[in-house]
């Protein structure tokens, strides 16, 4: 059975002679916590985005079942009237092709519009890694300033100037 938060959390170490420093399992297990749920509600949110993506893919395998049922009962349709009359039989077999065709036509417009749309979201997330990503390393710049070293050498140079004068 996985580990859940609450286990790490609940974890107790027994203590030897000269065991490790209480605080520092303790500060480990807290990040450990933080972390594992991150990666819980990470988890589900994908298994949801799972489960939105198979009910579209169910949607549209019943769509394909239904055109392929439609298909086969107008072919069948079109070989029983064909016995009973060709004047008929021939009448309905172009409506039941026309159909099929308006039918797969359709469902192919559909997939196009589907396959524009994936490629639309690609190219929005490619967008939005790249800007993430200039955003990281525009804080990660301003972070690796030099400006902060001379702050705290001011900071320990007041600090220095306050003992000097007591």
């Amino acid at each position: 059975m996985p580990l859940t938060p609450l286990d790490i959390h609940n974890k107790e170490f027994t203590r030897g002679l000269r065991g490790y420093d209480q605080d520092e399992v303790n500060d480990f297990l807290d990040q450990i916590i933080k972390d594992f749920e991150i990666v819980i509600r990470e988890k589900k949110e994908l298994e949801r985005q799972v489960e939105d993506l198979d009910e579209k893919l169910k949607h549209f395998s019943n769509i394909e079942e239904t055109l392929n049922k439609s298909i086969l009962i107008a072919q069948q349709t079109a070989e029983e009237l064909k016995g009973n009359a060709t004047k008929e039989s021939q009448l309905i077999v172009r409506e039941a092709e026309k159909n099929a065709d308006r039918i797969i036509n359709e469902a192919l417009e559909k997939a196009r519009r589907i396959e524009i749309e994936v490629e639309e979201l690609k190219k929005q997330g490619k967008v939005f890694r790249t800007r993430l990503k200039m955003l990281v390393e525009a804080q990660l710049e301003l972070v690796e300033n030099n400006d902060w070293d001379q702050l705290l050498q001011n900071d320990d140079n007041d600090d220095n100037n306050m003992e000097d004068e007591d």
